[in-house]
């Protein structure tokens, strides 16, 4: 074992020790995760690295324990008394798992920082729900076995360490199937003038946002855009596509609730899907 491993240990065990049998979420919640990201992973300045009580907008204003937007780590922090597994009420009325509770906060957050590990914990244990995943079983970390379990958090400070950074990927590979898109639908339209060429491009845009956000995990299922679009024939699917679209600006509780084909696809805020197109 390298001798940074070595003094990991010893500082992972250090750790468990001192948090053993306590932890109160409103009291303890900063403390801790600071001294896990300083004491154990060597982050400098852990203070600027994650976000405490970050503001999220449901039907009210909440907030999200904490967030580490480097690594996109959403934490639901609950007492060390609390079971992890069972739901509790909501200020809004509803029953929720801490989990539940995490992931409507995702749902919610901005494309660019919607979390691609979500993390619930009452100090004694750790349920990590990898998104891209979406639908797994959490892997479990206990508190005493973080000695030995340490390097199974190592996602909380490193995010890989791709040649090309993720976003650059990503804008590659979406400029090529926007390139891709615009060519075979300009086919379709019927003398494209000014407008129609403008509401082609928002077309082809919204098209890979729904691609990508169906394998970042972002909708219900990661096939849900795709069964979506085969549901429709090529007769019927414009109109199919402009009510998805729709569906897509307006909030759930705002949204026709028999429209049961449209329940996969979350509330996009930003404005994307806010203008028209022809």
């Amino acid at each position: 074992m390298a001798k940074n491993q070595i003094n990991q240990k010893k500082a992972a065990k250090e750790f468990a020790e001192k948090w053993r049998s306590r932890g109160d979420e409103k009291q303890d919640t900063h403390a801790f995760w600071l001294s896990l990201l300083r004491d154990v992973f060597g982050v400098a300045k852990p203070e600027d690295k994650i976000e405490f009580e970050k503001r999220i907008k449901l039907g009210h204003t909440s907030f999200i324990d904490a967030y580490i937007p480097g690594t996109k780590v959403l934490i639901e922090q609950k007492s060390a008394d609390v079971d992890l597994t069972k739901a509790a009420k909501q200020s809004d009325g509803s029953m929720l798992t801490p989990y539940q509770q995490a992931d409507r906060y995702r749902k919610e957050q901005n494309y660019s920082e919607a979390a691609r590990w979500i993390v619930v914990s009452n100090f004694q244990e750790f349920f990590v729900y990898d998104m891209d995943k979406r639908g797994s079983e959490p892997a479990k970390i206990l508190l005493k076995d973080l000695p030995d379990k340490f390097e199974s958090l190592r996602f909380l400070v490193d995010s890989g360490k791709d040649l090309i950074p993720p976003e650059t990927q990503v804008s590659l590979k979406a400029g090529e199937l926007v390139g891709k898109l615009y060519d075979a639908l300009i086919k379709e339209y019927i003398n494209p003038d000014e407008n129609s060429l403008r509401s082609l491009n928002i077309l082809c845009v919204r098209i890979i946002f729904c691609l990508y956000a169906e394998d970042a995990g972002l909708f219900e299922t990661r096939t849900a855009f795709e069964d979506y679009i085969k549901s429709f024939n090529p007769s019927n699917l414009r109109d199919g596509i402009i009510k998805l679209f729709k569906a897509l600006d307006t909030k759930p509780e705002n949204r026709d609730k028999y429209a049961s084909d449209l329940k996969p696809f979350p509330y996009v805020n930003g404005g994307l899907f806010a203008e028209e197109f022809y």
